[in-house]
C-alpha cells in the first residue's frame, strides 16, 4: 500500500512539474505591439520592411526582443483599411504605423484618439487633419 501511495505522489509531482515551463512563459510580460500597414505586397516592400526594422533598432527596439511588429500588406486593397484599423484599435496595440499610406493614416486617425499613429506621407498633414499644427507644443 505504501508503494502505491509513493508512486501516485511521484506521478502527480511529475504532472505538476510538466506545467512549470508553460506557467513561467505565461507570466512573462507581453511585448508592445506595433501594427504596420503598408499598401504594397510583402515581396515588393521587403526593402521597406528592412528599413523599418533598422529604424526600430536605432531607437533601441528589436523586433521579437522588446517589441512585436505585425505586418499588414494590403496588396493595393485599400478597402480593407477601415476594418484592419478598427481591429488594431480594438486589440489596443501600442502604435499603428502607416508609412506612405494616406488612406491608412486617415482611417487610423478616424478610428482612435488614444493609440499613437506614426505616419509618413508626402502631403501636408495639417491640411488633411492628421495633426493640428507642426509645432511641438
Amino acid at each position: 500500500m505504501t508503494i502505491d501511495i509513493r508512486r501516485r505522489d511521484f506521478i502527480a509531482g511529475l504532472g505538476g512539474a510538466a506545467g512549470w515551463p508553460l506557467t513561467a512563459r505565461a507570466q512573462q510580460p507581453e511585448l508592445p505591439v506595433i501594427g504596420l500597414i503598408n499598401g504594397g505586397s510583402a515581396d515588393s516592400s521587403a526593402v521597406f520592411a528592412a528599413s523599418f526594422r533598422k529604424g526600430l533598432d536605432q531607437t533601441g527596439y528589436a523586433e521579437g526582443r522588446n517589441v512585436t511588429v505585425e505586418y499588414y500588406w494590403l496588396d493595393g486593397q485599400f478597402d480593407r483599411v477601415p476594418a484592419l484599423v478598427a481591429d488594431l484599435v480594438r486589440r489596443r496595440v501600442s502604435a499603428i504605423a502607416t508609412p506612405v499610406s494616406m488612406a491608412a493614416a486617415l482611417a487610423a486617425k478616424a478610428a482612435t484618439a488614444t493609440v499613437p499613429i506614426v505616419f509618413g506621407i508626402s502631403q501636408d498633414p495639417v491640411k488633411f487633419g492628421l495633426v493640428a499644427t507642426f509645432s511641438g507644443g
